[in-house]
């Protein structure tokens, strides 16, 4: 992960456990409920470790990662677990993203188009 990067939330099916930012706690409790069941329910799925990861720019990102001699991790359906995500949920990230570039870049907020 760059030095420049910011995990606003994670879950591992390893340990069973999520992670929120508490930097992002000012968010509204619905997202961050929305957040916990997104990510949780993708590690319980495919499995691995799923990390939302804002970069320098303010861009969302979804990161994957597993154990080397995890075989039970499912690749495959964690690319096309990610690519659903991202259609289905793409107004919330929009929204994070909007969010951590106001609030956490400083940049000013223009309505988009």
């Amino acid at each position: 992960m760059e030095q420049d990067e910011i995990v606003l939330c994670g879950a591992s099916a390893y340990n069973k456990k999520y992670y929120f930012n508490e930097m992002f706690s000012s968010l509204p409790q619905g997202i961050k409920d929305e957040l916990h069941i997104m990510c949780v329910l993708f590690t319980a799925d495919v499995g691995g470790v799923l990390q939302l990861v804002f970069d320098e720019e303010g861009n969302l990102q979804m990161r994957t990662q597993t154990q080397e001699d995890d075989i039970l991790y499912d690749e495959i359906g964690s690319v096309l677990k990610i690519k659903q995500l991202q259609r289905e949920k793409e107004e919330l990230f929009e929204s994070l993203e909007m969010y951590y570039r106001v609030f956490c870049l400083g940049e000013a907020y223009q309505e988009e188009e």
